[in-house]
């Protein structure tokens, strides 16, 4: 089987993580966001991936070589050289796409984060024998997105409902699809929506069927979201691997160390933290629900809550930093700092607290 991710643009929403790495390169518990789709995608039998890209494929197919080898899949870049929506895509890599086999592909969203039961999703998809299967999701305020509405007992799609302002109900579109090579010849070459377009032509005639996905589901393309999401997978592994998860006595709740991360004594790691590779976190430091991104350090007494700290950034001793503050790359906060929410772009010195959520260039 083949799979195709919608990669996209520039992750402007998680900058300034984004201005070091493009979006799904960047770490989400402790590998780069769109490893958890391919490892998924490989698990049910997919042997090629194909990335729709709009910038920098050179830097994202450099750092996939080393997982083609290692998961033993294809991985190749179709480049968009305007940005196509979300059915352009799948024309362009149509020929990536479609071997004569018949075979129907997956197509991901690349910000969206799940248990991926991808499995289930092709015995839903050859039950069916329809032209497309999405996955949805429940919502608690469906009227901030797109809302699919079904019949219940088929999974049969009636019609979709942008941001409704009355209830018609709480499944929206996840971001996974199964589609049959035939759904690509309803889409032209051009920058055109599947949600939009592409799907409600499929529902008018009665080839497209929604399965409710099971488990957790979150697009981490913002920060707040990541955080979120990242306490949803951790979660999720506690229920499915709880062996992957560390445990000890300066530990609480759900947290994931990296086997080369150090930590000194008198610490209080937990709950909903990921601490990545060469990280060190020195002695008596607090950490809440946040990242810990490869290679940073922690000094002496820091308190880190809400937060995402960037690949090789430092956090001096008694700093207390929270409220969604998100360091960029090599970002080194002095000694006794407070951060109330600061968004700090890559290779910067904090000496001064930042006392309300701001940028600092």
């Amino acid at each position: 089987m083949k799979a195709l991710i919608l990669v996209g643009g520039f992750g402007t929403r998680l900058r300034p993580l984004t201005l070091s790495f493009p979006k799904p390169l960047v770490d989400f518990a402790n590998k780069p966001m769109i490893l958890h789709q391919i490892e998924a995608l490989k698990a049910v039998g997919v042997d090629e991936v194909v990335l729709a890209i709009n910038y920098q494929p050179e830097v994202m197919l450099n750092f996939l070589k080393d997982f083609e080898a290692k998961l033993e899949i294809k991985i190749t870049c179709s480049q968009e050289t305007e940005p196509m929506g979300t059915a352009g895509p799948l024309a362009l890599a149509r020929d990536k796409l479609v071997d004569g086999s018949g075979d129907p592909f997956f197509v991901l969203n690349s910000d969206v984060i799940s248990e991926y039961p991808l499995k289930e999703m092709i015995e839903f998809h050859q039950s069916h024998g329809g032209e497309a299967s999405i996955m949805v999701t429940k919502v608690d305020e469906p009227s901030k997105y797109g809302v699919v509405v079904m019949e219940e007992s088929t999974g049969k799609v009636e019609r979709f409902v942008e941001k409704p302002k009355l209830y018609v109900g709480n499944k929206i579109n996840a971001g996974i699809y199964l589609l049959n090579p035939s759904v690509l010849d309803k889409i032209e070459l051009r920058p055109t929506s599947i949600e939009k377009e592409t799907f409600p032509k499929i529902a008018a005639s009665q080839g497209l069927y929604a399965m409710v996905l099971p488990g957790f589901w979150m697009d981490i393309g913002q920060p707040r979201d990541y955080i979120t999401g990242l306490r949803l997978y951790l979660d999720s592994l506690r229920k499915k691997f709880p062996a992957k998860l560390t445990t000890g006595p300066h530990i609480v709740g759900n947290v994931l160390v990296d086997e080369s991360a150090k930590i000194g004594e008198g610490c209080l790691i937990g709950p909903d933290v990921a601490i990545g590779p060469g990280c060190v976190v020195e002695s008596g430091v607090r950490l809440s629900r946040c990242t810990v991104m490869r290679g940073a350090r922690i000094k002496k007494h820091a308190c880190i809550s809400s937060s995402i700290i960037g690949w090789h950034s430092t956090v001096g001793q008694w700093s207390r930093i929270e409220n969604m503050t998100i360091l960029g790359e090599d970002v080194h906060v002095s000694d006794e700092i407070y951060s109330n929410g600061g968004v700090v772009l890559p290779h910067k010195e904090i000496k001064s607290n930042i006392l309300k959520p701001e940028i600092v260039m």
